[in-house]
C-alpha cells in the first residue's frame, strides 16, 4: 500500500496534541487540561435555532459562501469592532470553522518555493497547512522577554527575498499573548516595506482580559488590501462542534478562496450557519458571561503558579497560561509524560506548537475551578518529588 501514499503527506508529523491526548483517554482518572475547547454547552437559544432549523425542513445546501444573512451579520460585526468595512456579497466566506480558512488563504495565495513566516510557538495547523499548499515554513521566536509579541526587529531578521505571507496569531494559541494597537503599529511598517501578504488569524479575539480591549490589524486602512481576516464561533460561542468558521479578504482573493471552497467542501453546514446568525445578533451576553469566568481562572491558575514558584507570563488573551518548566531539568515532552504517568494530569508540551515552546507546558482553563483545584494538587505534588529526586 506504501507505494500508493503521498511522499509530501507522510513527511509531515500528526498533531502533537492528539498524539498526546490520545494516550491520556486511553487512562483511567485522568483530569485534562489540554484540549483547547470550551467546557460551556452551546448557549441554549442558539441551539434552539439549530434545532428549529432541522424541524422545518432547512436542510439544504446554502450558497458556496454561505447565507447572505450570516455574511451581513458577520460585515455588520467586523465593522463594529474594528471598523473594516466588506462587502458582505463578495468579500466574506462562510467556512466549516476558522481552521478550513487558513486553509483556502494558503492554497489561494502561495506558489512553490514561496515563504511563509509562522510565529513559534503558534496554533498547530499553520506548518503543515503551508507544507501542503507546497510553501516553505519560516518559524518566527517569539521571546517569553518580550511578554510572546512579535516585535519589528525579529520580524524583519527572518524576511527574505522569498517571503510572502505573514501569519498573525493573536490572541494567541498556546501562550495568550496579545498584540495591541501599539504593537501592530510598531511592525506594520515592516509588513508594508516588503509587500507581505498578512493572514491574520482572530478565533480568540473576544476572550481578552485586563483594561485593552482587542485590536485587529484590519484596523488599519492601510492592511485591508493585503490582508485575509479569520475568525469563528467555536471559541467565543462555545461553538466547537457546529464546525463554523469565516474569512473576510478583498474580492479578488476571496474568488479563488471560494473555488476551493467550492470543490472541497461545497458549503459550511446549513443548521449551523442559521445558528450562527443567531450567535452573532444575541450572543454578546453569553460572551460575557464566558470571559468573566475564564477571567476567574486565569487569576486563579497564575496565583498557584506563583505559589508553586513556577514562572509564567501572564496571558491577556485566549484561554490558556504557558508555564516555564525549565527549572525542572526535563524537556517540556519529558515533563508532561511524567506528569500523566505518575499524577494522571494532561498538559500539553510546549513545542507541540514549534521548537520555540521547549521549556514550557501550555494548560487550559476551560475547565471548571474544582478540576483545576484538584489538578494543581497533583501538579504541586509532581514538582515536589522531582525537587526531591533532583
Amino acid at each position: 500500500m506504501k507505494r500508493f501514499l503521498n511522499q509530501k503527506i507522510q513527511a509531515i508529523q500528526p498533531s502533537g496534541i492528539r498524539k498526546f491526548f490520545d494516550i491520556a483517554n486511553q487512562m483511567e482518572n485522568v483530569i485534562s487540561l489540554g484540549v483547547g475547547e470550551p467546557d460551556f454547552e452551546t448557549p441554549w437559544h442558539i441551539r434552539e435555532v439549530g434545532v428549529d432549523t432541522l424541524n422545518n425542513g432547512y436542510t439544504f445546501y446554502t450558497s458556496n459562501a454561505g447565507l447572505l444573512k450570516l455574511r451581513e451579520a458577520i460585515a455588520e460585526r467586523i465593522e463594529r469592532f474594528y471598523g473594516a468595512k466588506y462587502d458582505p456579497q463578495h468579500e466574506v466566506l462562510v467556512t466549516v470553522g476558522g481552521s478550513e480558512a487558513i486553509d483556502l488563504a494558503l492554497r489561494a495565495t502561495l506558489n512553490a518555493g514561496d515563504e511563509v513566516i509562522i510565529p513559534d510557538p503558534s496554533y498547530v495547523s499553520y506548518l503543515p497547512c503551508v507544507q501542503l499548499a507546497d510553501g516553505v515554513p519560516v518559524m518566527l521566536p517569539l521571546k517569553e522577554k518580550n511578554n510572546f509579541k512579535m516585535v519589528p526587529e525579529d520580524l524583519e531578521a527572518v524576511i527574505t527575498p522569498k517571503t510572502k505571507i505573514l501569519v498573525l496569531s493573536f490572541p494567541n494559541n498556546p501562550t495568550g499573548a496579545i498584540m495591541t494597537r501599539q504593537d501592530l503599529e510598531a511592525i506594520i511598517p515592516v509588513i508594508v516595506k516588503h509587500d507581505l501578504m498578512v493572514i491574520t488569524d482572530e478565533i480568540y479575539a473576544d476572550l481578552t482580559y485586563g483594561d485593552q480591549s482587542h485590536t485587529s490589524i484590519i484596523s488599519f486602512p492601510e492592511m485591508y488590501d493585503r490582508t485575509v481576516y479569520i475568525s469563528g464561533f467555536s471559541k467565543a460561542y462555545s461553538m466547537t462542534g457546529w464546525r463554523l468558521g469565516y474569512c473576510a479578504a478583498p474580492e479578488d482573493l476571496l474568488i479563488q478562496m471560494t473555488k476551493i471552497h467550492q470543490f472541497a467542501i461545497m458549503a459550511a453546514p446549513t443548521m449551523s450557519q442559521y445558528a450562527g446568525i443567531e450567535a452573532i445578533k444575541h450572543g454578546d451576553e453569553d460572551i460575557e458571561e464566558m470571559r468573566h469566568s475564564y477571567d476567574q481562572r486565569r487569576k486563579f491558575l497564575l496565583q498557584q503558579m506563583d505559589r508553586l514558584g513556577i514562572p509564567c507570563f501572564e496571558p491577556q488573551g485566549a484561554f490558556y497560561i504557558f508555564p516555564n518548566i525549565s527549572q525542572f531539568g526535563l524537556s517540556s515532552e519529558d515533563f508532561a509524560w511524567g506528569l500523566l504517568e505518575v499524577e494522571k494530569v494532561a498538559v500539553v508540551p510546549g513545542t507541540a506548537f514549534g521548537p520555540s515552546g521547549e521549556g514550557f507546558i501550555r494548560i487550559s482553563y476551560a475547565y471548571s475551578i474544582k478540576e483545576l483545584r484538584l489538578a494543581i494538587s497533583r501538579l504541586e505534588k509532581y514538582i515536589t518529588n522531582l525537587k526531591a529526586n533532583h
